[in-house]
This record gives structure tokens, sequence and C-alpha cells, in this order.
């Protein structure tokens, strides 16, 4: 029996020398290290990394860490018992301190490089060193591989210290931002939507960062106060942290040919992707150009099928970056993201993302970073000019796929077959008109209602005599739609099942984080219950506190309506 199979048929974990029997480090077992590394793993300030996979570096501890939460159910998942949450060993390692864990797991954490492209441009001037070869993962570090449950997963402690890539900064995330990605991650896995996960929250009781940030009732665009924070680290978990920008990064050296190796690194990155996150679609004895075909087809399915998700539940990324961007199909990196609650198809929480990370813009930078992707596969298929030209029509069909996935999101959401075009577009119109909540409008338009005053809970706005009669005008028009075959009820039920009733509402997330601060954790736990069950009918308590419009006094409040940072 292999190693794999020996930790994939591991039963319920108590402890972390169970958990370490579960490692398997095919990143660092079959990639490239910096070959200017530290052998000690001390490698804090900035540098440039000119060629290899990974760095290898040690996190630094948080001082004095105490528990705040994990999540129940990924541990679950994972196999492993809720009591490991609550041990010292446990606490030690996921707040960075790796020096004493047990064999077989490594005593050093790695970050990985990426290059950067804002909506398909590509850039270095951020660098430090004007190069590119500065970018990469400032303060997410890497400390487990392995198989739990027959599934490969990566650990990556987030605000675990410097690195080479810090450009820098001092490695650390804050407890708010800590808060609202431990919460989110779980909260877009429940809703249906792919996404990394969350493990653990720990936050330290002594030690904290000057940031900037935005005085209370504040309405400044950008923050207008430094707010000292206490340090945390939330422990993030996917398949693999493989990036967009991170093959990109190869890919840009191998068509300069800026490095010896640069070629060969390239092609082994990609078939690092493959065995990671394709294994089980691309087969092993493929040609190399099959493969690469095979790759960018699958890599668009999964792509276009997340966009349409994120439109579906409300969601925006804020700065959809090649480097915020995972090959393998999912959400990652929740820094300035939000959840539309006002309508707007132009909601963007982050103040320096412009329109084109914008709501519904999003599939437009998903195709740029898609562009992105295949650009970096072209250096490997120079020699085969038939590949090529599968590729660029692959590339150019790209938008039908979205078109028709987004078409399809929108028909389930309004309980239709197909999409009538002229019915949705009257649709837009009037939600902007009438200044609905978007998670409450197709919540209540999934029971069916006749006529308005079954939608007039999700108004902003009290509409006008005209509005009205138009918004009866457009519900019988809708209704007439429906399938024949199905009864109303069967409509219904399968609308609840893709328009979820509770959404994340940022002013009802600040609270969490705001007491968290002083060592109140009690609505970072509440929240994580509410939020898992995001299509469920819940208590009356729940439903009057969670199933609300958002109060005037936060719509433009700092920090809650939009924010320029999320450290």
């Amino acid at each position: 029996m292999s190693k794999q199979d020996r930790a994939g048929k591991s039963a319920n974990i108590f402890n972390l020398n169970e958990f370490a029997k579960a490692s398997d480090y095919s990143l660092l077992d079959t990639l490239n290290p910096d070959p200017d590394a530290t052998e000690d793993g001390i490698d804090y300030f900035p540098r440039q990394v000119l060629s290899g996979h990974y760095v290898p570096v040690k996190p630094s501890p948080i001082a004095e860490p105490i528990y705040v939460s994990h999540s129940h159910q990924f541990f679950e998942e994972l196999g492993l018992d809720d009591s490991l949450a609550l041990t010292e060993e446990f606490a030690k390692l996921f707040s960075g301190d790796i020096a004493d864990v047990p064999a077989p797991m490594r005593k050093m954490g790695w970050a990985t490089g990426y290059a950067l492209s804002i909506f398909g441009n590509e850039y270095t001037e951020q660098c430090p060193f004007k190069t590119g070869n500065g970018y990469g993962d400032g303060r997410a570090i890497s400390v487990f591989e392995g198989v739990l449950n027959n599934k490969r997963w990566e650990m990556q402690l987030k605000g675990g210290g410097p690195t080479p890539y810090c450009r820098g900064a001092d490695g650390r995330a804050v407890l708010r931002s800590s808060v609202r990605e431990f919460l989110a991650q779980e909260y877009m896995h429940a809703l249906g939507v792919p996404s990394t996960r969350s493990l653990s929250l720990f936050v330290s009781q002594t030690e904290t960062v000057d940031r900037p940030w935005y005085s209370e009732g504040s309405r400044s665009e950008n923050p207008d106060i430094m707010v000292s924070n206490p340090v945390a680290i939330s422990t993030r978990v996917a398949p693999s942290f493989l990036r967009v920008g991170q093959l990109e990064l190869f890919g840009r050296r191998a068509r300069v040919g800026s490095r010896p190796n640069a070629m060969a690194e390239l092609e082994m990155m990609v078939l690092h992707i493959i065995e990671r996150e394709y294994k089980d679609q691309i087969a092993a004895d493929l040609p190399m150009a099959d493969k690469l075909i095979t790759l960018a087809t699958e890599f668009r399915d999964r792509l276009t099928s997340l966009i349409a998700n994120w439109l579906r539940v409300g969601y925006c990324q804020g700065n959809f970056n090649s480097d915020n961007c995972a090959v393998g199909g999912f959400t990652i990196d929740y820094g300035p993201f939000g959840f539309c609650e006002y309508f707007d198809p132009y909601f963007q929480p982050w103040t320096g993302g412009g329109r084109h990370f914008a709501f519904f813009n999003q599939p437009l930078a998903a195709e740029k970073n898609f562009d992105s992707f295949c650009s970096a596969l072209r250096p490997l298929l120079q020699s085969n000019p038939q590949a090529l030209e599968q590729l660029e029509q692959i590339i150019v069909g790209f938008s039908t796929v979205m078109e028709d996935k987004v078409s399809s999101m929108w028909a389930a959401k309004l309980g239709l077959e197909t999409l009538d075009s002229e019915l949705f577009t009257q649709l837009l119109s009037l939600m902007m008109k009438t200044h609905v909540d978007y998670t409450i409008f197709f919540r209540q338009l999934s029971n069916l209602p006749e006529e308005i005053s079954g939608i007039s809970e999700s108004f902003y706005a009290t509409p006008s005599k005209e509005l009205e009669e138009a918004w009866n005008q457009w519900l019988s028009l809708w209704r007439e739609k429906f399938n024949p075959a199905l009864s109303f009820d069967e409509i219904s039920k399968q609308m609840k099942r893709v328009n979820p009733k509770y959404t994340w509402r940022e002013w009802l997330v600040v609270p969490a984080y705001e007491k968290a601060t002083n060592g109140d954790f009690a609505l970072i736990h509440e929240l994580q219950q509410i939020l898992a069950n995001p299509y469920d009918e819940q208590s009356e308590w729940v439903e009057q506190k969670y199933n609300q419009l958002r109060p005037l006094e936060f719509f433009t409040a700092g920090g809650v309506s939009h924010y320029s940072c999320s450290s």
C-alpha cells in the first residue's frame, strides 16, 4: 500500500502525530527550490527571486496566540476530530511555530512567486526591483501538504510573517481581514461556489501592527486614521495554491529566455498543475501538446462556471488580477471582496478596483486572466503550429462559453428552462429603478409572486405607481414562461436551491471582528452557524437580524460600504 493510500484511509485524527502521517509534499518533492534561498529558512527581507518554483522559508509565530475558531464542517470532511483544534500542538503549528512538528512533516514552510497582470496587462513597476522578480507570497506561507480522506490538500498560513516577496512589509494579517476571510471561505463553500477553505483562526494577545483604516462615522473614500490592530493567522486550505500569475511568471521567463532553465521550469510547472488539479481529466500518457490543449479547455470550463456562480450569489472579487485567479478554478484570496446588497451592476467594494473589476464586469476580467493563462502556455507549443491554432480557438471561444454559462445561471435564478433576453433586460431595468436588495429580491421571487406586494420587502425605495404597474406586468409575463410540466411548488423549490436566503452583509460582519478585538468571539461563532446554511429557512430571530435591508447609515460608511485596503 502506498503512502498516499495509507494516509487516505485515516479515521478521525485526534493529535498531531496522527495528522503528520498524512503528509505528502508533492510540490517540494517534484519542483525546484530557489537556488539562492537560505538553508535555515530565515529569509525575511525583500530580494529578487530569479529562478526556482518556491522559496523555503520558516513562518514567524505570532506572540501569545489564542484560539478564535475552527471550521467544524471542514474538520469533519478532513477526518480531524474537533478536539484537535483545542490542543497546544495544533495551536503552535497554526499560529506559525513549526519548529517541533512531528515527522514526517517538514520543519520548513514555502512561499511562491508569481507575475502580475491587471486586466490582461503585464506589470512590473510595483515590484521594488522594477523587474517583476519581487512579486509573490509576501505573507502567505504553506506549512503542510498531504492526503486526508483520499483528497490532497495544502495548508497555508495567511499572516505567517515576511518572505523574500514581502516588498518591505511586515508579513502580518490583522484580525479584521482574518475574520472576514475565515468566515467568507466557508460561506462560499456552503453556497456551492468552489473556494479555498478555512481550517482555523488564531489571534495574538500582545502583538499588534498599525494599519490605515476609517474613523468611526467616516464617509471618506480612503482611510483617514492609523489603527493599531491585533495580528492573526488564518489557515486557508486548497488542493493547491497554484495561480494563473504563478504559471505566467514562468511563461514570461521562457518567452524572453531570461534564465537558462526557464523553459524546463515552465514545463515542470504545467505538469505539476495537471497532477495537482487536473489528473482526473488529463491522461498521463497523452503527448505534451494534447495535455496543454486539454488543460486550457478544462480550465476554461471551470473558470466560466466559477464566474457564473459569483454572479449568482452576488459576489464581487474586487481585485481579480491574474495572481488572484486559481488555476484550479476556485475562489482564492479574499482581499477587497464584497457581496452585492443594494443592486448595482457596477458594484465594487474596493475603491482602487475601478469598473473593470466591478460585479457585472467579472466575466470580462476572467477572460483577461484566461488570456494570460494561455499566453503562458504558448512557449511550450512554438514547435507545433497546429496546437497553437487549437489554443487560439479555445481563447476565442471563451466569451461564448461564458455567455452560455451566465445565461443558464440567470434562467435558473428565474425558474426558467431558458433565458428570455428581453424579459431579463426588462428585469434589470426594474431592479435598478426600484433599488432592490439583490439577495432578498431573488429569494422573494422564488415564492413565485403574482404581484408587486410579493417582492416589495426587497425595495430600498417606495416605487411610483408607474413602476408598480410595470412590475405587475413583468411578473405576469414571467410566470407565463414557466415550464408547464412542472408544478409551481417544484419551480419554487428549484429556485430556492440557487437563490440563497442569507447573504454576507458587511454591516453585520463588522461587529464580529470589532468585538473579537476585545476577546469576544461569540459573534464569529454565530455567523459561522448562520452562514453555514444560507439556503435554509432559519429561526425567527435569525430572520429578523440577518435577513434585513442595509440601514441607511451604512450606505457610504468607510470600511463598510467601501474600503481601500484589506490587510
